[in-house]
């Protein structure tokens, strides 16, 4: 596997083409990156693209599918039930493996740079990436589609993008780039051709008119039947089951039911795991009973012969090994990791046990938080390897390279933001096991108090690693403002 995966999910406004959407799919195939997925849909007029690859070559990958967008697809012709406004209507970056959110932010910006440059086409940035909080969400940006974008680009300051001139491409459009957590794209079929019922179910089941905190909404015509169109932004939180329930007991007040759902593009097994776990009410569920879970486990050497020192012992050898990668910050992120198990595995426990039911959305919310806080964890202890061997990269380029120093503080900052990120989260970590002692089985306090020393050295070794960058850098602005925000962890 290679050391960075990134996610990249660009929708094009094109459902109704195949040859223009093998065209765009030809166009993205680089080596370094995968096709994992392709959708199309008639009735919205869009397909969704699922590709997977390193970081440099799946930035390529994307810049290159607008370009052949801008040159297939004209929006003055354009019509289809789904919001666009964009020929490449939005193009979000999502971490895997190796890379934090913070990685995809700096290749949402690099894109956004380089599909300005190369294609005239104005760019947006959202969700992490974006520059103010009002453009967090794409709805924001997205007002009025391209219709309403190229009537006042040019003279509303509220709409001048991120990078390029302040005009539509006549044709394609503009786009909106992006970094983001892995989004669920989840509809439901209702039984009947009212789309007016679809609007106002999709209204209530929205965050943004007092709906559930992770969904966004809208209702749609398709195939006939009146479709609830939702984006689920965070699974872990508002999972799968409980939108599918609420959009039930919205239908039903309208006299109608679901008839079936569909996901475009692709979902992660842990999110139909939620929900076999929610409709079975299976007892003491953890992933580790599925078959092909453990066998994945087992295969991949996380429980072979030799016991759970067989699945830790490498990593070890790593640190002790006479090179400076992994390090410190590794080794903290990692603990910070092993605390966060160590949490989830108590709250799993007590869980769905009778002493404990009266605290069962708490449990719940733990569990949530603690399983993301653990991925982002993981992704950490190679992010800050990967991070130091950018800083001895730029070192070295520094003297053949006009914009050596630029380069040089550009990859310390990010050395900096990834041990920070990590003490960040930790201390997250260690208040929701604090959280935990009063409200999970007593005699597992001892675990928690191991999570809570782990979270407690992840933070001290994590620091130790932003100060030591901060050091080494002339950035007055950034060390005062780093310093502060790590200043208040210690408290």
């Amino acid at each position: 596997m290679p050391s960075t995966l990134v996610e990249c999910v660009p929708n094009f406004s094109e459902g109704r083409d195949p040859a223009k959407v093998d065209a765009i799919v030809e166009a993205m195939k680089i080596p370094g990156v995968y096709l994992l997925d392709r959708e199309m849909d008639s009735d919205h007029n869009r397909c969704v693209i699922t590709l997977v690859g390193e970081r440099e070559a799946i930035q390529e990958a994307a810049i290159r599918g607008v370009g052949k967008a801008a040159e297939l697809i004209d929006l003055t012709k354009h019509q289809g039930a789904h919001p666009r406004m964009g020929a490449a209507d939005v193009v979000p970056f999502i971490p895997i493996d190796g890379v934090t959110i913070e990685d995809c932010v700096a290749m949402a910006r690099h894109v956004g740079a380089e599909i300005s440059k190369r294609f005239h086409i104005p760019v947006y940035l959202y969700e992490a990436a974006a520059a103010t909080p009002d453009r967090q969400n794409l709805e924001n940006i997205r007002r009025g589609q391209f219709e309403g974008i190229r009537a006042d680009i040019a003279t509303n300051p509220a709409r001048k993008p991120d990078f390029g001139e302040p005009r539509v491409h006549p044709t394609a459009g503009a786009t909106v780039v992006g970094a983001r957590k892995f989004l669920v794209a989840y509809n439901v079929f209702l039984n009947t051709p009212d789309v007016d019922i679809a609007k106002k179910i999709a209204k209530a089941v929205r965050f943004s008119s007092g709906g559930l905190r992770f969904v966004k909404g809208a209702g749609f015509l398709v195939r006939g039947m009146a479709q609830v169109s939702m984006n689920l932004t965070d699974f872990e939180q508002t999972p799968i089951h409980r939108v599918f329930e609420f959009v039930k007991r919205e239908a039903q007040r309208y006299g109608v039911i679901p008839v079936s759902s569909e996901i475009v593009g692709l979902i992660p097994k842990k999110a139909l795991e939620q929900a076999a776990e929610w409709f079975l009410q299976v007892e003491n569920f953890d992933s580790s009973l599925i078959l092909e879970n453990r066998l994945t486990a087992v295969m991949g050497g996380k429980m072979a012969i030799g016991g759970l020192r067989a699945g830790v012992e490498p990593f070890i050898e790593q640190l002790a090994a006479p090179t400076a990668t992994p390090g410190g910050g590794s080794a903290a992120a990692a603990s910070g990791a092993m605390a966060a198990g160590l949490a989830n595995m108590v709250a799993s426990m007590s869980r769905g046990k009778k002493a404990y039911l009266q605290y069962e959305s708490q449990l719940s919310e733990a569990i949530a938080r603690l399983s993301q806080l653990r991925e982002e964890l993981k992704s950490a202890i190679d992010a800050d390897a990967e991070s130091y061997n950018v800083v001895m990269k730029a070192y070295k380029s520094a003297k053949q390279s006009a914009d050596g120093d630029a380069a040089i503080s550009a990859a310390l900052k990010q050395a900096t933001s990834v041990p920070l990120g990590v003490a960040e989260k930790v201390v997250e970590v260690a208040e929701i096991a604090t959280k935990l002692k009063p409200i999970t089985n007593p005699n597992m306090k001892s675990d928690l108090t191991t999570a809570i020393a782990l979270a407690k050295a992840a933070l001290e070794g994590a620091l130790a690693n932003v100060e030591i960058n901060l050091d080494s850098l002339k950035d007055e602005a950034f060390v005062t403002e780093t310093r502060k925000r790590a200043a208040a962890l210690k408290g």
